[in-house]
């Protein structure tokens, strides 16, 4: 017994028994038994066991502190589990400022989020292609497309990480990465002056001769120890001019005898390669093209979850979060549609905390809200926000149309996609009679589809041209094709054809 009573003792004593005893498993004992032995951290309330609080026990926090360094250093997915199912999840408090504060960063367009999901495939052929020419130490261009909010850019951020982690894993010499938003330049040929001052090793440059002139000229001789330049540049189609001059000299300069340059193009612009391959084929510059396509409805929702993940309590309800991807997927698969959505559901949500919070005061024996889940973003918050989002005088005026309008606006958003920006009416009338056809609709004729589209002028909604002839009229766009998807998505025959 003394012997006994000595190691029980030495047990105590020790900093992680109480860690221990936490974590292996047990009999079961009487409720009053196991409260006594860990001090029943799960029945506090969420606000007693915050880390560190004032009210919270020394107990707890010590076998906080102990499973997090013991568990997460291991890195076991078991064991995060565990420590993730011991420690309780924050109650979630849109009324709360800090906390506020931190679901309007992770959901905001500007916050870069720490792991860029659902493109790695296309962040590792922009990858590969690096290598190739960092590795054989010739030049080449790359365009990359895709539609708006579809992560093109964050992207490129990443495959620069990732590029300068393998040279210097590889002992390769890295490149010099230059990065140009052409939105920010003042004249369109300012783009080959930064590219030698990037690429000219401090050397002054001549006046005399343009910078394109000079890369030309540093191009064209060998370099010894010229590093390889990496450029970046990003909404490229601000750089089609009338002659498309610049954009044509600025994919000819991976095409030099000695050129060190590795040309990454970026731009919404989904046919600009189509339109301008001929010519850059003929000038043996043709780029080799990735396309960034929309989000899809179960991307939108891992995106959303990925950013919320950090966050130590649970904002949306699992069906809010899945209403907001489906309908954003299926408008325009914009991530930051979908961010907004996201922050506009939030403010709702804020609304009605106010209004709960006002009943209660005047109602004191009113039950108050109870648990996480009243304070969870709810599927009529998400609805509430789309259609502030997407709302618009716009969608009502399309939402009232006769059919054979909205079939024809049905008909030039299927036409437009791709970044097309304007059609004749003659090519509008081949889209419109094909859906027509597909539904058993007899379609008008090319007379009344020309009267048509003038009500649709001077209602806004289209941009109709003048020419001799109906056919040869210009059809363009002067709405946005997000708000016609929207109007028409509710009515099944308008989203099978607009799928």
């Amino acid at each position: 017994m003394p012997a006994f009573a000595a190691r029980r003792q030495s047990l105590s004593s020790d900093p992680t028994y109480e860690t221990r005893v936490a974590i292996t498993p047990r009999k079961s004992r009487l409720r009053s038994d196991s409260d006594a032995a860990i001090g029943s951290p799960l029945r506090k309330s969420p606000r007693l066991c915050k880390e560190g609080g004032p009210n919270s026990s020394p107990k707890i926090d010590v076998i906080r502190k102990c499973l997090k360094s013991s568990l997460n250093l291991s890195g076991s997915p078991q064991e995060k589990r565990l420590y993730e199912n011991f420690v309780e999840r924050q109650t979630w408090d849109p009324r709360e400022e800090t906390q506020l504060r931190a679901v309007n960063e992770a959901l905001h367009v500007s916050t870069a989020p720490t792991n860029v999901v659902c493109r790695e495939n296309e962040q590792n052929r922009i990858l590969d292609f690096c290598k190739k020419c960092v590795k054989e130490e010739k030049a080449g261009s790359l365009y990359v497309c895709g539609c708006p909010g579809t992560g093109k850019t964050l992207s490129m951020k990443k495959v620069q990480v990732m590029l300068v982690d393998w040279a210097n894993k590889e002992g390769v010499q890295p490149p010099d990465i230059l990065s140009i938003n052409c939105t920010s330049l003042a004249n369109m040929s300012e783009i080959f002056s930064k590219i030698l001052g990037q690429n000219h090793s401090g050397k002054n440059s001549s006046r005399s001769t343009s910078s394109l002139q000079q890369l030309h000229n540093l191009y064209s001789q060998q370099q010894p120890g010229m590093k390889m330049i990496l450029v970046i540049a990003d909404e490229l189609d601000y750089l089609i001019t009338k002659d498309r001059a610049v954009l044509h000299d600025l994919f000819m300069l991976t095409t030099m005898p000695f050129s060190r340059c590795i040309l990454l193009g970026v731009a919404n612009a989904i046919d600009l390669a189509d339109r301008f391959i001929p010519k850059l084929q003929s000038l043996n510059c043709k780029p080799m093209v990735i396309t960034f396509c929309a989000y899809s409805k179960d991307q939108i929702i891992n995106i959303l979850q990925e950013r919320l993940r950090a966050l130590p309590y649970t904002v949306f309800q699992p069906q809010a979060l899945e209403l907001c991807a489906r309908k954003v997927a299926a408008a325009s698969g914009d991530m930051r549609k979908a961010l907004a959505v996201c922050r506009s559901a939030i403010e709702m949500l804020i609304g009605d905390s106010v209004l709960s919070s006002l009943d209660e005061t005047q109602d004191q024996q009113k039950p108050a809200a109870n648990g996480t889940m009243s304070n969870q973003v709810r599927i009529d918050h998400v609805a509430a926000a789309l259609s502030k989002v997407y709302k618009s005088p716009v969608v009502d005026i399309i939402i009232s149309l006769p059919q054979h309008q909205q079939i024809i606006l049905c008909s030039a958003v299927k036409l437009f996609r791709g970044g097309k920006k304007d059609t004749t009416l003659g090519e509008l009338n081949k889209y419109y009679v094909d859906v027509c056809k597909s539904t058993s609709i007899p379609p008008v004729g090319i007379l009344e589809l020309s009267s048509m589209c003038r009500v649709l002028d001077d209602q806004g909604i289209l941009k109709l041209g003048q020419s001799r002839e109906d056919k040869l009229r210009r059809v363009t766009l002067k709405v946005d094709g997000a708000d016609i998807v929207f109007a028409l998505q509710g009515i099944r025959f308008f989203r099978n054809c607009l799928q």
